[in-house]
C-alpha cells in the first residue's frame, strides 16, 4: 500500500472516529435487544400471573425496537453486513464492489438519509413542542422515539461518509477493504 496525502490521512482518522461511534451504538443496540426481551417476558408474566399490565410496557418495547434499528444501522454498515441487491455484487471483483459501494453511498444512501432527516426533524419538533403523549391509557411521551428518527438517519449519513472515505482510500491503494460478503443461500 502506498501512503496517501495528509488530507487522506485526516479523512481516514475521521472515518475511524465515525466507525468507533458506530461500534458503541451497535453495543447499545445489542443491549436494547436483551433489555427488550426481559421487558417483554416481564410484561407477559405479570399479565398472566397477576392480571396486571400497562401500555407503557408495550410502548417501551416499540421505543427499544426503534433504538435497535436506528442506532444499530450504522454498526451494521461498518461491519459490512448490510443488505444489498445481489444482482451483480456477489459475482464481481473487489475493485468493482468498491465502485458499486461508492456510487450507492453517494447517489442513493446519503441523499435518501438526508431527505429523511429533513422530513423527520419537524415530526420530532412538533411532538416535543406539544409534549405529545400516547393516546393509549398509561402511554408514554412520544418525542423521545420520534427523536430517534432524525438522529438515526443522521448517524447513517455520517457512516455513509465514513464508508465513502474508506472506499476512496481503497481505490487509491491506501487501505484495504475486507469484503466479508456472503452470497445468499440458493
Amino acid at each position: 500500500m502506498r501512503h496517501g496525502g495528509f488530507l487522506m490521512q485526516v479523512l481516514l482518522a475521521l472515518s475511524r472516529a465515525i466507525d468507533w461511534v458506530a461500534h458503541k451504538l451497535g453495543l447499545i443496540a445489542t443491549w436494547l435487544v436483551l433489555i427488550s426481551c426481559f421487558v417483554s417476558a416481564g410484561n407477559a408474566a405479570t399479565r398472566y400471573a397477576f392480571n396486571l399490565s400497562s401500555n407503557a410496557w408495550l410502548e417501551i418495547q416499540v421505543y427499544m425496537l426503534a433504538g435497535m434499528v436506528l442506532l444499530g444501522a450504522p454498526y451494521v454498515m461498518v461491519v459490512n453486513e448490510h443488505i444489498r441487491v445481489d444482482l451483480l455484487y456477489g459475482s464481481v471483483k473487489d475493485r468493482t464492489r468498491l465502485w458499486i459501494d461508492l456510487f450507492g453511498a453517494i447517489f442513493f444512501m446519503i441523499p435518501i438519509c438526508v431527505l429523511l432527516v429533513y422530513f423527520t426533524w419537524p415530526f420530532f419538533l412538533d411532538s416535543w413542542k406539544s409534549q405529545e403523549v400516547s393516546s393509549n391509557a398509561g402511554g408514554l411521551i412520544q418525542w423521545p422515539v420520534k427523536l430517534l428518527l432524525p438522529v438515526g438517519f443522521g448517524l447513517l449519513v455520517l457512516q455513509g461518509i465514513s464508508e465513502i472515505i474508506k472506499n476512496i482510500a481503497a481505490l487509491r491503494g491506501i487501505q484495504e477493504m475486507k469484503f466479508k460478503y456472503q452470497a445468499p443461500l440458493q
